[in-house]
């Protein structure tokens, strides 16, 4: 049987509407009898938005504060315990929810806040790759994770959606501990979906409606793309959004060729089932993606100095840096790989290209956008 995801198109953020969208959307999967089989009675559910880092209310770099009162009005119909929480990438999760509008929300409706500071060690044993965890408490304890993704590009992974959310449920900055040691895009994703076995993610509602398209996750360009998507299955709705976004194999993203490969879940087009929107309706053909997606050389060591040559690498604007020395902060290599140095009149990071993991932290994080992914000649040729 064919995984079913629900695409729904919204234009705007109006609480009202983006409810009754919602609720159409789970009529379309089971109506009534399957939220209750989704939240038992009693049941203590976690909601999981994208709160990557401090932003302003209504910013598309987090999931909206509207998106996110519109979900709790109708998890509301079914259960009171109802808690949110993040791990951002830089600050605390108290400040950016609060700044995100998502603090005010969660206090009118009563949803409890967690910042994902309180861990529990736990083992997976059929893992991928990785066996022993340290996460959020409330991300393992909790009975149902949903996750509430933004719609984004990814300088690392090139998309992030429903399956590299639940990144945030690994506490503060134990996270670039693990961008250090899972330093290539395939080894990562396979981390990505040992973290989903490990919180158990049971359903996504994605925020597709106003997009970040060019240099996601935090300083690209907002684009309208008027979606929703929801489903249990977390692989099956990012291949949808891919789809969504102008990939007509979703298996191009490397994360999803790993999720292919593994039979974790369904990612390919013809085992998933779209109701709601006609998909190729909403498709669009002009979505600016962040890099090439061909990973030509793998992940072998034995070519890394030849990786070095074509790989994409963190390339600053100038003009754009305010010398805030975020990036070099943020770097999860030891030796650090940014060297913050005085040019032209102002303290500016320099990359060492040998060192570099290219994980993106510095150009994810970089508060004014001044860092892009950069493409060298050559890997222009080999990667398009």
């Amino acid at each position: 049987m064919k995984e079913k995801v629900v695409l729904l198109k919204n234009q705007g953020y109006n609480v009202d509407r983006i409810e009754e969208k919602l609720r159409e959307g789970f009529d379309l999967l089971g109506g009534d009898a399957y939220v209750r089989q989704l939240i038992p009675t009693g049941a203590k559910v976690l909601l999981k938005p994208n709160l990557l880092s401090v932003e302003d209310m209504d910013s598309p770099v987090v999931t909206n504060h509207v998106f996110f009162e519109s979900v709790i009005r109708v998890l509301k119909d079914y259960t009171d315990q109802l808690t949110f929480g993040d791990s951002p990438g830089f600050g605390t999760s108290q400040r950016a929810a609060q700044k995100a509008g998502l603090m005010e929300v969660a206090k009118r409706y009563g949803v409890a806040f967690d910042d994902f500071t309180d861990k529990v060690t736990v083992q997976l044993h059929d893992s991928l790759l990785v066996k022993n965890w340290e996460v959020a408490r409330v991300s393992y304890e909790s009975d149902v994770l949903i996750s509430l993704p933004k719609l984004k590009t990814h300088g690392m992974m090139y998309f992030t959606g429903a399956v590299k959310n639940q990144f945030g449920c690994v506490p503060g900055t134990q996270k670039a501990l693990w961008h250090a040691r899972m330093n290539n895009s395939r080894n990562f994703a396979k981390m990505l979906l040992d973290l989903n076995q490990v919180v158990q993610t049971k359903f996504a509602i994605m925020d597709a409606i106003v997009a970040m398209e060019g240099n996601g996750p935090k300083s690209g360009t907002p684009r309208a793309m008027d979606a929703i998507l929801m489903g249990p299955s977390i692989t099956a709705v990012d291949s949808v959004a891919l789809q969504l976004i102008g990939y007509a194999d979703p298996t191009e993203v490397p994360q999803y060729d790993v999720v292919r490969e593994t039979g974790w879940g369904p990612v390919l087009p013809q085992d998933i089932q779209v109701v709601g929107e006609d998909l190729e309706t909403m498709k669009v053909d002009d979505f600016q993606k962040i890099r090439g997606t061909k990973e030509i050389f793998g992940n072998l060591d034995s070519l890394k100095l030849v990786k070095n040559f074509i790989a994409p690498y963190p390339k600053l604007t100038w003009e754009k840096c305010i010398s805030c020395n975020r990036c070099e902060e943020v770097c999860p290599e030891r030796p650090k790989v940014i060297t913050m140095t005085e040019k032209q009149g102002k303290m500016v990071p320099v990359f060492d290209r040998k060192t570099c993991i290219r994980c993106f932290c510095c150009q994810e994080l970089c508060p004014v956008g001044a860092l892009e992914v950069g493409e060298t000649l050559l890997g222009k040729l080999l990667y398009r």
